[in-house]
């Protein structure tokens, strides 16, 4: 089975599938070797990674085609769901998006109705008409019968056009045959419920790290309300951050390395020394 295949295999299964997020072949490869079957190339984690700042929308197409390719030669039979964000354009930018993660091996990709460029804010997330909208997901589920990749529609307007907008969205993908499904910044636990149940018994995927302006349950109580699919942004960012920081404290310090820096072997066996040597054998002269 190719990739959207075994994505449609693993949803189908009655498990809450918990996401790891991802942005580069170390974490990826962290996370296939921790036992998930799945994980998230976030766009916030690209941004931080790449950029050193927040997720702002200053990501481009080429940076994240080009973390997904990192993600997929460090842990091929990971199944990426990729970030295409607002793929980049309009429709038909959308479509090249869709068609080249789909070519590449991705197993699902985001699509959301964001306006692009943004405004000069952190604050709000202005979406496009509705109609728009329809368009680009529409553009996307067309492209994306090219390789089977999964599309998954995610609606932004929750905070600034009401929940009333966001679930008619959810509906409106549902039609236009969006095989996930992701209302973003939902107030409340009767917010998603609305949210799942507009889904129509498609997946519905959430974003579930600590900290942002939104019901976040834990997995249990996701499961409970519908989700079929949690994503952790934070949940390696954030203590990778602590342990740079960590580490920089130490040499500062007149130290070595912080105090919960892995052992020299085990960081070597988990950068997979010993499987080159291995694999290298066969390659010697002499």
């Amino acid at each position: 089975m190719n990739a959207p295949a075994r994505m449609r295999a693993l949803l189908a299964k009655p498990d809450f599938v918990v996401m790891p997020a991802v942005w580069d072949g170390l974490t990826a490869k962290l996370a296939f070797g921790a036992g998930f079957e799945t994980a998230f190339l976030s766009g916030s984690c690209v941004a931080a990674s790449r950029l050193g700042g927040p997720d702002l929308d200053l990501i481009t197409f080429a940076e994240m085609f080009d973390s997904f390719n990192m993600v997929r030669g460090a842990a091929p039979d990971l199944l990426v769901l990729a970030d295409g964000d607002h793929g980049y354009g309009n429709a038909m930018n959308v479509q090249r998006t869709v068609r080249a993660y789909g070519r590449a091996g991705a197993a699902a990709i985001l699509i959301e109705d964001k306006i692009t460029p943004r405004a000069l804010t952190s604050a709000g997330k202005p979406c496009l008409p509705r109609e728009e909208a329809r368009m680009k997901v529409r553009a996307a589920v067309q492209a994306a019968k090219e390789s089977g990749i999964l599309i998954m529609a995610r609606t932004d307007c929750r905070p600034t056009a009401g929940i009333e907008e966001a679930v008619a969205r959810i509906e409106m993908f549902v039609e236009e045959g969006a095989d996930i499904l992701f209302l973003d910044s939902p107030a409340d636990e009767a917010e998603i419920r609305r949210a799942v149940a507009a889904a129509a018994g498609r997946p519905s995927f959430a974003v579930l790290s600590p900290g942002a302006p939104r019901e976040t349950p834990n997995q249990k109580r996701a499961a409970e309300l519908g989700f079929k699919i949690g994503t952790y942004p934070t949940a390696m960012l954030s203590p990778a951050a602590a342990g740079m920081k960590a580490g920089l404290a130490a040499l500062k310090e007149g130290k070595a390395e912080a105090a919960s820096a892995l052992p020299p072997p085990e960081l070597r066996a988990t950068l997979g020394y010993q499987d080159y040597e291995a694999h290298a054998k066969q390659f010697i002269v002499g």
